[in-house]
């Protein structure tokens, strides 16, 4: 993403008057969902890793990343939620027992942000999706890649929470199918989707708001160097072996939590 604007962009931003231009926030995408959309290009989409835990912690990004492995796990520069992840994952014998299900609330989950034009308000959108979810999008928008400035397609999400599908469809009869609203906005969309628009996009939570969220979720982070009223020990060194040593690296054959 980009973090700094410079040459004329700089200049734009200087001279904008105060109050303009809200930031760019994800389009409500829950099953059930239909969204007429066009599709501008073949990359219009950013990946990043997201904590959080379902009606208990939103979701966020960290401000200060870990490094991840091939398959998404941390193996360096841990976050607080990867320490509080590898402490139960060590524990653990199995996915399924206790530690195993409660390391599975502290990884880092690979989510995806998607841009379109909706074709019912004309204006830009983005979805947030899991990898698989993206990958059936973008297989179809590389299907299409060749006609993508002649074809509108049909957004949707079905199925229950554990077990959503998503697909990209053509309009079958561009001129039949889409309302005149739609048409219109599809002739005005622009070439190329605004990358801009993932700035701010998501959430970021430093190491103090991570220990704070950590607290909320029920995690103890005395377990993993922390206190409430003293400051942290390095969290390389607080979690048995994370970045001391080759006992304590994490590999892709690792439990899958």
């Amino acid at each position: 993403m980009t973090k700094y604007q410079a040459g004329t962009d700089a200049l734009d931003a200087l001279n904008q008057e105060d109050g303009g231009g809200d930031k760019q926030e994800f389009t409500s995408f829950k099953s059930g969902t239909t969204l007429t959309v066009k599709v501008l290009g073949t990359a219009d989409l950013i990946q990043f890793y997201s904590y959080g835990i379902f009606k208990q912690v939103n979701s966020f990004v960290a401000a200060n990343p870990s490094k991840k492995s091939a398959k998404g796990y941390p193996v360096e520069n841990y976050t607080p939620w990867d320490a509080a992840w590898k402490y139960h994952k060590d524990l653990s014998q199995d996915f399924n027992d206790e530690h195993g299900q409660e390391a599975g609330k502290y990884r880092p989950k690979q989510r995806f942000a998607m841009g379109f034009i909706d074709l019912d308000s004309g204006e830009p959108i983005v979805i947030d999706v899991s990898k698989n979810q993206a990958q059936a999008i973008h297989a179809s928008i590389k299907k299409y890649e060749k006609k993508l400035g002649k074809l509108a397609f049909e957004l949707a999400k079905t199925g229950q929470s554990t077990s959503t599908t998503v697909s990209l469809s053509p309009v079958l009869d561009f001129d039949e199918d889409l309302t005149d609203k739609q048409k219109e906005n599809f002739g005005k969309a622009p070439e190329e989707f605004d990358m801009t628009l993932f700035d701010g996009l998501l959430y970021e939570a430093d190491e103090a708001e991570q220990l704070e969220l950590l607290t909320q979720a029920g995690f103890d982070i005395t377990l993993i160097g922390y206190g409430k009223d003293e400051a942290k020990t390095d969290v390389g060194q607080a979690v048995s072996g994370v970045g001391s040593g080759e006992n304590g690296d994490i590999t892709d054959d690792d439990l899958p939590f």
